[in-house]
C-alpha cells in the first residue's frame, strides 16, 4: 500500500464512503505502513489503534471534542471487531458519561444522540489467534437508527440516567438497557470522578461510559 497523505476532512457523505471503501481489503499492518505509524508489539498498547488508524486515513477532524468525527457531516466512526463468523466480538464504547451533568440532561441533546445520529461503520477481523497487523479492514457502511432503534435507545437512556441523576450509580451493571449500557471507562482503577451518592453527599467514583451491546450491533452487520 502507497503512503497516504493526509487529506482534508471529506466535505460530502459520498466522499467520505468512497475514502473508507477503498480502505476495503487491506490490512491494519499496510494502512500503519502507509501512515509512517509504528504498531506496539506488546497488544496492550495496542488497544483503540484501529480506530486512530482510520481517524488519520480519513482525515476525521473532531480531535477528541464531544461531537461527531467529522464535524461538518456529522457522521461519527465506529471501527468494530469482527470474530470469524462476522459477529461484533465486543460491545461498542459510544462516549463517555459527564456524572455531575446527568441531572440537567435531556435525550434530544445528549451526547449518544449526537454521537449515533449517523455513523460510518467500518468492520475489522479481529480473530483472537490473527496478529493485529494482519486483520483486513471490512467493507464501510454509513448508518442511521431507525424510529424503533432510535425508541428504545432513547428508552435505555433515560432509565440509565434516571438511577444516575437519583446517584444510583454505584448499583448500575452491564446488564441494564436492552441496546444501550453503562460500563466503567478508565485506565486503571485508581480513578476517580466526583459525583454526588443517593442521599445528594459528595462522593468519587470510576468514571463510565455509554456502550452499545454487541447483540445490538450484531444486527447491523447480519449479512457481514
Amino acid at each position: 500500500m502507497q503512503a497516504l497523505e493526509i487529506e482534508r476532512p471529506p466535505r460530502s457523505e459520498a466522499e467520505l464512503l468512497e475514502r473508507a471503501s477503498a480502505l476495503a481489503g487491506r490490512t491494519l499492518g499496510e494502512l500503519a505502513q502507509a501512515l509512517a505509524i509504528t504498531i506496539p508489539e506488546d497488544p496492550r498498547r495496542s488497544k483503540g489503534l484501529a480506530g486512530r488508524l482510520l481517524e488519520r486515513a480519513l482525515a476525521a477532524d473532531a480531535h477528541g471534542a464531544p461531537e461527531p468525527d467529522f464535524r461538518q457531516l456529522g457522521i461519527e466512526l465506529k471501527s468494530i471487531p469482527l470474530d470469524r463468523r462476522g459477529r461484533p466480538r465486543e460491545s461498542t464504547f459510544v462516549c463517555s458519561i459527564r456524572l455531575a451533568d446527568m441531572e440537567t440532561a435531556y435525550w434530544e441533546s445528549s451526547r449518544v444522540r449526537r454521537k449515533l445520529a449517523r455513523v460510518l461503520w467500518v468492520p475489522i477481523e479481529s480473530a483472537p489467534d490473527l496478529p493485529l497487523p494482519n486483520r483486513r479492514i471490512g467493507a464501510a457502511r454509513i448508518w442511521s437508527p431507525s424510529p424503533e432503534q432510535e425508541r428504545i435507545l432513547r428508552e435505555d437512556w433515560e432509565t440509565l440516567v434516571g438511577h444516575i441523576a437519583c446517584g444510583e450509580f454505584e448499583n448500575l451493571t452491564a446488564h441494564r438497557g436492552r441496546y444501550l449500557q453503562i460500563r466503567p471507562k478508565a485506565a486503571h482503577a485508581g480513578i476517580r470522578e466526583r459525583a454526588h451518592d443517593e442521599a445528594g453527599a459528595p462522593t468519587a467514583t470510576l468514571p463510565r461510559g455509554f456502550y452499545l451491546r454487541a447483540r445490538f450491533t450484531a444486527g447491523l452487520f447480519g449479512d457481514s
